[in-house]
């Protein structure tokens, strides 16, 4: 029988904390690994494994393949917690495409309904904004008002750029036009920003050109199922949880287009009595953020073997 801890959090990370090879070290010890991505490939009709381990086509940074990739890795570590461990979380939350592995783990999305999802808003976001066309970059070490208000000055109609994902204190992303994106960059440093990198992604998340994307999401997200969700899900585009269906369609259709309150959520979630944060891999991006923004808290990150037995010794 589950156990729920309620000063526990699972979280999920989004696009950007892929890797090649990011799931080989779980993949050799628990056969789940293998066993989800055989899964996702037959329902996506694409050899999603191949693309995580070896990638000759150069294919994982692309969104449409990116976002089904991530969901499958935060899965498969879910699904390998679930057989290791009775803990289970009484919240959760994912950075923008996260979400949607968190939806997933909160049992209010099927899988299989959950990569048809992500595989056709990754694919409506590439048809927004041609490749090549956005850009998404973060910017270290500036407070959040200078990054808006610096986006707000280069910003327009032809040119668009604004500031997307707060991840952090001290830590924004922008996204729009390329060329946009690259003056903001300048822009920035010479208001005295630490650095100012690209992000290695395709398309430009959570800003006004994701727009038509958000619409034509919301028309597919008719059809598909989603149930009330049996963690607390704290969404990034207004820091609340939702139990009505419709309300959670909402919110996913315009995190697509809206900022991802990254930090106002952990901040959140630790008011409320979250004293640990769990970052369901690849990677441990969200586990570095999360530490700045609540260094009361416990933070962990599950990634391979050895973080996976720490975290399960550590939450038992």
């Amino acid at each position: 029988m589950s156990k729920k801890l309620y000063n526990l959090a699972f979280v999920f990370p989004g696009q950007g904390s892929q890797s090649v090879g990011m799931m080989n070290n779980l993949a050799a010890v628990y056969p789940e690994v293998r066993q989800t991505f055989t899964e996702a490939s037959d329902v996506l009709g694409f050899d999603l494994w191949q693309i995580v381990t070896e990638d000759a086509d150069k294919q994982l940074d692309q969104t449409r393949y990116t976002q089904p990739a991530m969901l499958t890795a935060g899965v498969a570590i879910w699904r390998i917690w679930c057989q290791q461990s009775a803990i289970r979380p009484g919240w959760v939350a994912g950075h923008s495409l996260g979400e949607y592995t968190a939806l997933i783990c909160a049992e209010a999305l099927a899988f299989a309904d959950g990569l048809r999802l992500v595989a056709e808003r990754g694919r409506l976001m590439q048809e927004a904004v041609p490749e090549g066309q956005g850009a998404m970059a973060a910017i270290l070490g500036l407070e959040d008002h200078i990054v808006v208000n610096l986006c707000h000055s280069l910003s327009s109609d032809a040119n668009v750029v604004s500031a997307v994902n707060f991840n952090s204190p001290g830590q924004v992303v922008i996204a729009g036009h390329v060329d946009a994106v690259t003056n903001a960059m300048a822009e920035a440093k010479r208001l005295g920003a630490k650095r100012a990198l690209p992000i290695p992604v395709s398309v430009p998340s959570h800003c006004q050109l994701m727009q038509s994307a958000a619409e034509k999401l919301g028309e597919y997200l008719k059809s598909v199922t989603i149930t009330t969700p049996k963690a607390t899900l704290i969404h990034n585009v207004d820091v609340v949880s939702h139990d009505a269906p419709d309300v959670i369609k909402n919110a996913l259709i315009e995190q697509l287009y809206k900022p991802v309150r990254w930090s106002d959520s952990i901040k959140f979630m630790h008011e409320q009595g979250v004293t640990c944060f769990v970052e369901f891999g690849p990677g441990k991006v969200l586990q570095g953020l999360n530490k700045r923004i609540v260094k009361e808290a416990e933070h962990l990150a599950i990634y391979d073997q050895q973080t996976l037995e720490h975290a399960g010794a550590f939450c038992t």
